[in-house]
């Protein structure tokens, strides 16, 4: 039995290329867009959740026309999703971190998680037009609303949150000396 060689793999015709090896006159594809970062994807869904809840809202309201007490009406509505359970003055394990045991207190969206949403949103309100110096994400009343989540949460979990102080760098190690 007499065996052959196997034949070349037939060529593909695509947009770039024909049978007879020449490039068409249509221009190659455009690549795909990459897909965005993960911080980048997930400020895209906090601002449509954003709108979204001011779209639903009576009446209607389009970002430009909210105000910091909007933003703070927003934030306190998005607590019913939260998963970080914050004691009440009154429950027996107020300012322990770890519970022994289960209790009622309310479960309330964790101040890390609002600190991020709200700087992600400070960003979008931007790049969707917005003028930082209207920015309501940016206003004072923001800023000391999500301090006052923060000492809230410390003092009812127990859990300090302090600003991580900057190591100096090492001094520059000397050259060594020339032989």
């Amino acid at each position: 039995m007499e065996i052959t060689p196997a034949s070349p793999a037939p060529k593909l015709i695509t947009a770039g290329n024909t049978a007879g090896g020449t490039t068409s006159s249509q221009p190659p594809a455009a690549p795909a867009a990459p897909s965005p970062s993960r911080y980048e994807a997930q400020k895209r869904r906090d601002w449509n959740t954003f709108i979204q809840y001011f779209k639903n809202h009576r009446p209607p309201l389009p970002p430009s026309g909210c105000t910091a007490a909007h933003i703070l009406q927003f934030l306190t509505y998005l607590d019913q999703f939260g998963k970080t359970k914050v004691h009440v003055a009154a429950c027996p394990f107020y300012g322990h971190p770890s519970p022994p045991a289960p209790c009622p207190c309310p479960l309330r969206q964790a101040w890390g998680s609002l600190d991020a949403l709200v700087g992600r949103l400070r960003a979008a309100y931007e790049e969707d037009g917005g003028s930082p110096d209207t920015n309501p994400f940016a206003e004072r009343t923001v800023r000391l609303y999500l301090r006052e989540v923060r000492q809230l949460q410390s003092k009812a979990r127990g859990i300090s949150y302090h600003k991580k102080k900057r190591r100096k760098p090492p001094p520059p190690l000397p050259p060594p000396p020339l032989p």
